[in-house]
C-alpha cells in the first residue's frame, strides 16, 4: 500500500491551492489529489489548466485580485459543495537593496505575498465557519524570522505572513478552523528564474549552506503542508512549522 493511501483522512475534503502551476503548489496539488482530496488549483500562469482532471478544477487568476479569492471559493462550493482546506502558496521574491527599490516593486511583493493571503483566507473562512471546521496552511519561509541583504521586501512580507497566521489562528479556532504555516527552506522551484538562467540550480546551490547540505524537493514541503491540513495535526494552532533543513537554527559566523 502506498503512503498516499495510508493517509486517507483528507479523502473527500475540498481544497483550494494557490500558486498551483509549479513548484510547491504543484507538488501539493498532486499529493492532496493522490490522497483523495478535491481541488481548486489556482494560478496566474495559464499552464495550470494542464492539471485539470477528475477531482481537480483549474482557475487562471491573480491572487492580488479580490475577485480571484471570491471566485475560488464560489467555484469550490459550486463544484464540490464546500471548502475544507486552503493552501496559500502563491509567492514572489525580489532581490534588491532598499535604496534601489521602487515603490511599485515593494507594493507588488506585498500584494502577492500577504494581500493575496488575506483575501483568500477571508473568503475561505467565510465558507468554512458555517461548517464548524477547516484548515488553512500558509506557505512561508525561513525569512519569516531570518533575513540577509537584498530581501527586505520579501522578508518583511513573510514576517507579516507569520503574524497574520498567528492572529487569524486565534480568531479561527473558536469556529473549529485551524490556521498554521510552513516555514520552507531553499526548495528547488522556479521562484528565482527571473534572477538566474537556472533558478532551480541556484536554489540547489543555496541549499548546500543549510546543515542538511542540500535544498528541498517540492514534495518534501508538500508533505508537511498535507500534514498541517489533515486531522493528524488537530492540536496545531498558529504554528510556523520550520521545514528548512536546519537553516533557521544555524548561526552563521
Amino acid at each position: 500500500m502506498s503512503d498516499d493511501r495510508i493517509y486517507n483522512d483528507i479523502a473527500g475534503k475540498v481544497a483550494i491551492v494557490t500558486g498551483a502551476a509549479s513548484g510547491i503548489g504543484l507538488a501539493t496539488v498532486d499529493l492532496l489529489h493522490a490522497r483523495g482530496a478535491l481541488i481548486i488549483a489556482q494560478d496566474r500562469d495559464r499552464t495550470v489548466r494542464e492539471l485539470a482532471k477528475p477531482g481537480i478544477v483549474t482557475m487562471v487568476a491573480d491572487v492580488r485580485d479580490e475577485g480571484a479569492a471570491r471566485s475560488a471559493v464560489e467555484t469550490a462550493v459550486a463544484e464540490f459543495g464546500r471548502v475544507d482546506i486552503l493552501v496559500n502558496n502563491a509567492g514572489i521574491i525580489i532581490n534588491k537593496p532598499v535604496v534601489d527599490m521602487t515603490l511599485a516593486e515593494w507594493d507588488n511583493i506585498f500584494a502577492v505575498n500577504i494581500r493575496g493571503v488575506f483575501l483568500h483566507s477571508r473568503e475561505a473562512m467565510r465558507a468554512m465557519i458555517p461548517n464548524g471546521s477547516g484548515a488553512s496552511v500558509n506557505v512561508g519561509s525561513y525569512a519569516c524570522f531570518q533575513t540577509f541583504p537584498s530581501i527586505a521586501a520579501y522578508a518583511s512580507s513573510k514576517g507579516a505572513l507569520a503574524q497574520f497566521t498567528r492572529t487569524l489562528a486565534v480568531e479561527a479556532i473558536e469556529h473549529g478552523i485551524r490556521v498554521n504555516a510552513v516555514g520552507s527552506g531553499d526548495t528547488v522551484t522556479h521562484i528565482l528564474d527571473h534572477l538566474h538562467e537556472d533558478g532551480g540550480a541556484a536554489l540547489a546551490a543555496y541549499g548546500r549552506h543549510a546543515p542538511i547540505r542540500r535544498a528541498a524537493q517540492p514534495r518534501e514541503i508538500a508533505q508537511v503542508i498535507a500534514f498541517l491540513a489533515s486531522d493528524q495535526a488537530s492540536f496545531m494552532v498558529g504554528a510556523i512549522a520550520m521545514v528548512d533543513g536546519g537553516k533557521s537554527v544555524l548561526l552563521q559566523s
